[in-house]
């Protein structure tokens, strides 16, 4: 009998396989489910990070949930910034002059040729210190603190210096003299103020309140409202009406945008923890206490009063699903009689949007967040599975040499045999 190697080593790989089948299948079903928790907490976390980034974005300092707007009577004239304080109200104003920079030409100017000196409010520039106009115009444009900018205009051979402030209004107006005389500098504008009319006649003293700025923004000229300028009126034009009040469509904007970003983040919670069904999958964290105590936490705040109101008052309520919905009567009715109450609701310190940011943050802090600490015990069991893999590999090896060996020597000495009764055949 000759020795058959691949069917000892067959028979080894078998026997060998045997010894830590139950261990491989026992690993393999713990490393299937840790991969599985971590991917799902993963996707929470992702999902939670996703919702807290819209909450955040919704509660931040410059934005507020509560929206007014500004209706102008004419088009071109103004347009308005209107925040949360603003009150409702109608205006009529006049746009009397717009604010323009001071501005300068200095002619007669040749490279090569400088002389003289240029003060630009008291300090001095020695022309004839300069190679060029370009260096002139240079060392104008780095000295900060004259707040005056520099350029050259060319036309028909002719060069002129032109100096400009950098701010208009009369307040940034700057003082010039080129050797203490007048003859070679043109003015192009003045520095002057914006100058509106709330109420009486257009360009008529003692009419109305005459309000004036040094740029064209009259910032919070009402309470709430800054008014930007950009075209002036003539006599006889009929005043620019602003109407102040509230946005009802831009404020149930927000609300819905709460409302979205809350319903996506139950879906995904649906999704997770779902009990199954014959018809729908078993979700990876069913039954998961510390998950279902996050959704808990947060419903918890829908339902909680904040400044002495909740999101019920302003027809915002749960579905049997758990989703969130928009009576839209109630809420337009609610937010009309009580819109300070509807801001409070949502913004501030301690208010929903705070609170349910801090709570978020609490499960998906990248230091010491739950979800965090969850993903990173699932990671070292799986770093102990990976380990007892190679543990199991070993045995196996370790399995398979002996069994090859006893195969091995077990076919010896039946080859021994045959060769034995050979001799007496």
């Amino acid at each position: 009998m000759a020795i058959d190697s691949d069917y000892a080593k067959q028979m080894s790989t078998q026997l060998a396989t045997y010894e830590v089948q139950s261990s491989l299948d026992r690993l393999n079903r713990n490393e299937t489910n840790y991969k599985a928790q971590r991917d799902a907490l993963s996707s929470l976390r992702s999902s939670l990070t996703t919702f807290k980034s819209a909450i955040t974005k919704l509660n931040s300092s410059t934005t507020s949930m509560l929206t007014n707007s500004a209706t102008m009577s004419q088009e071109g004239y103004a347009t308005a910034t209107v925040g949360t304080t603003a009150q409702a109200g109608s205006y009529d104003f006049f746009v009397e002059r717009l604010a323009s920079k001071q501005q300068v030409a200095v002619q007669g100017l040749e490279d090569g040729s400088l002389s003289g000196t240029l003060k630009l409010d008291g300090k001095s520039f020695a022309l004839d210190g300069f190679a060029t106009l370009a260096d002139v115009a240079k060392a104008i444009n780095e000295t900060a603190e004259l707040g005056v900018q520099a350029t050259l205009v060319r036309s028909n051979g002719e060069v002129s210096l032109v100096l400009t402030s950098e701010e208009s209004g009369a307040v940034n107006a700057f003082a010039y003299e080129l050797n203490g005389s007048q003859d070679n500098v043109v003015e192009l504008s003045k520095a002057q103020d914006a100058q509106i009319r709330l109420g009486g006649k257009f360009d008529v003293d003692d009419t109305g309140i005459l309000l004036t700025s040094s740029s064209n923004t009259f910032d919070n000229v009402i309470d709430g409202v800054s008014l930007t300028v950009s075209k002036t009126h003539k006599e006889g034009d009929t005043p620019l009406n602003v109407n102040i009040d509230q946005d009802k469509a831009g404020t149930k904007a927000k609300a819905q945008t709460f409302v979205d970003a809350f319903n996506t983040l139950m879906s995904s919670f649906d999704s997770l923890t779902a009990s199954g069904s014959e018809s729908a999958k078993r979700g990876t964290l069913a039954g998961d206490s510390s998950v279902r105590s996050i959704e808990s936490r947060l419903n918890g705040l829908l339902r909680t009063d904040f400044g002495g109101t909740s999101l019920i008052n302003f027809g915002i309520s749960a579905d049997r699903n758990g989703k969130l919905a928009i009576d839209t009567k109630r809420f337009e009715a609610a937010v009309a009689a009580n819109p300070e109450g509807f801001e409070a609701l949502f913004t501030g310190k301690d208010n929903l949007l705070d609170s349910i940011d801090k709570t978020v943050a609490s499960y998906t802090s990248s230091t010491n967040g739950m979800l965090k600490n969850r993903m990173d015990t699932l990671d070292m069991s799986l770093r102990r599975i990976d380990e007892q893999f190679e543990n199991l590999q070993q045995q196996y090896d370790t399995h398979y040499a002996r069994y090859l060996k006893q195969f091995t020597s077990m076919m010896q000495t039946m080859q021994s045999m045959e060769q034995t009764f050979g001799l007496f055949g």
